[in-house]
């Protein structure tokens, strides 16, 4: 029996681990002009933001159903494998939900089944850094019980911080009104972005230019962040890799972090902030208990 630690594609977790620790992702789902597509499966980001670019197409996401759910957790299931989920935000999608019905109706038929199911309330590379310590912890011999309380741990402090070129897809997807995107795009206003204690998506500030953006970013990531110079950083992007290279730097040349994990953001939160966002992720906590299998 294996204990697996597993996650789903709005982790945004860089191909790279994926294939380094054998990760089992599961796609979210995106719509575009009516038809299904699923996010590192079936389209990819590159696909996407030309897709987005071109303003031609009807995008849609939602989250991955009770059904799709049980086709990935019933194999876990067959093998008498133990499973560890690390899903999206309940802030932000109805994943959470959809996958504690189907580990519901997956214990009907495998009683002896176990699988523990946690709500990262995080977005994109905030629980793709989770995941990320976990695999490397379970890879340096940490326990189970102790997986599963670092798992509860870095959730409940990762702190986000995002900004955007454009206020127009924020707009789109409902997050912002139409009259304040079209006046933020005059007086080029750029949102301050975090994750609330609920995990839902939070314009806290509004800064004018993408530089003050960038700069306010790390600013936070300052004054949150809790020994920087031993931590692995997160931090993503969506069609243009150049637009984190201020804040690699300044996460390198300023702060010392111990290691950056770079990622491009997928559908789930791509199709909502468009192809322009900075995000950054960190701990705003360090449990000692943890860092000894890091």
């Amino acid at each position: 029996m294996a204990f697996c630690i597993i996650t789903d594609s709005a982790s945004d977790i860089p191909q790279s681990v994926i294939k380094e620790y054998g990760l089992h992702v599961i796609p979210t789902p995106v719509t575009i002009d009516e038809k299904d597509y699923f996010d590192g499966d079936t389209i990819f980001p590159e696909e996407f933001y030309r897709i987005q670019k071109e303003n031609k197409s009807e995008i849609k996401t939602y989250h991955i159903s009770q059904y799709m759910f049980e086709q990935h957790f019933e194999p876990f299931a067959k093998r008498g494998d133990e499973v560890l989920y690390i899903c999206f935000s309940t802030g932000i999608a109805g994943t959470f939900q959809a996958a504690n019905l189907a580990k519901d109706e997956i214990l009907e038929r495998y009683p002896d089944f176990k699988i523990t199911i946690i709500d990262s309330k995080c977005a994109s590379i905030g629980f793709g850094l989770v995941v990320y310590k976990l695999l490397k912890m379970q890879k340096n011999g940490a326990p189970r019980e102790l997986l599963i309380e670092a798992a509860k741990f870095y959730c409940e402090h990762m702190e986000h911080v995002v900004t955007v070129t454009t206020l127009e897809y924020l707009a789109r997807g409902g997050r912002l009104s139409r009259s304040s995107a079209a006046i933020g795009s005059v007086l080029d206003i750029k949102p301050i972005i975090i994750v609330d204690e609920k995990g839902a998506l939070v314009a806290s500030e509004k800064v004018r230019g993408m530089k003050k953006a960038v700069k306010r970013c790390l600013e936070l990531v300052k004054e949150k962040g809790a020994e920087l110079s031993r931590q692995t950083v997160g931090i993503c992007y969506g069609a243009d890799e150049s637009i984190c290279e201020d804040a690699e730097r300044a996460l390198r040349e300023e702060f010392h972090v111990k290691e950056i994990l770079k990622t491009q953001v997928g559908c789930a939160i791509g199709a909502h902030t468009g192809p322009g966002i900075l995000g950054i992720v960190f701990e705003n906590a360090i449990d000692e208990r943890f860092e000894e299998y890091l």
